[in-house]
């Protein structure tokens, strides 16, 4: 990453070059065949799909942008990662975007965004509900009763929620009030496979 004459790293350093995620709401819905998602904005269009390539060693999950082109994929730091990093590689350059570190314990799911050189924290998601969290890793029915998230910039104030719905398939709403000191795309793309890399 580049760093600007002003501050160490600015947002639009971690912008994804082959998306454009501009909306302020995105809705998560998971298909009937597990891992795989569609992001729709606000007004319905597909901004987004993935879904986890099989049969690998280290877990990857490729998404599209709308237009069905190659966007960036989130990809496991080490084989068979059960509580370590991902990266999210940009398609168009091949880059690192940012990096994503799950704090794994049986009572709260947190996610941290940090920037990939410098590990420096650009934003944080976490469960709103300690118990249920808890109840999710023990209890495999648990996982039928939606989750939530708030998201937070790196000083801890909120910025985001992330609400999951009753539905028969994994669904999720993702809003974001003020993203303005956090990388939007990035932490918009994390909250995309949250679903996926916290069920896999």
């Amino acid at each position: 990453m580049s760093e600007s004459s002003t501050s160490p790293s600015t947002t639009s350093d971690y912008n994804i070059s082959t998306v454009d995620l501009d909306d302020d709401r995105y809705e998560v819905k998971q298909s009937m065949i597990r891992n795989k998602y569609v992001v729709r904005d606000s007004a319905g269009d597909v901004a987004l799909s993935g879904k986890q390539k099989l049969f690998k060693m280290k877990e990857e999950f490729p998404f599209v942008n709308g237009d069905g082109e190659d966007a960036f994929t989130v990809k496991a730091g080490g084989i068979l990662d059960i509580a370590g990093n991902y990266a999210i590689i940009d398609a168009g350059t091949g880059e690192e975007v940012v990096v994503l570190d799950e704090d794994f314990s049986l009572f709260v799911e947190n996610w941290t965004v940090r920037d990939p050189d410098s590990g420096a924290v650009l934003a944080t998601i976490r469960s709103k509900n300690k118990l249920l969290a808890a109840l999710r890793h023990l209890i495999s029915v648990a996982n039928l009763i939606p989750n939530k998230y708030e998201i937070f910039d790196a000083d801890g104030d909120h910025v985001g929620d992330i609400e999951g719905k009753f539905s028969l398939r994994d669904a999720y709403t993702v809003t974001i009030d003020d993203a303005s000191e956090v990388p939007k795309e990035a932490v918009i793309a994390t909250a995309c496979v949250l679903d996926a890399l916290e069920n896999k």
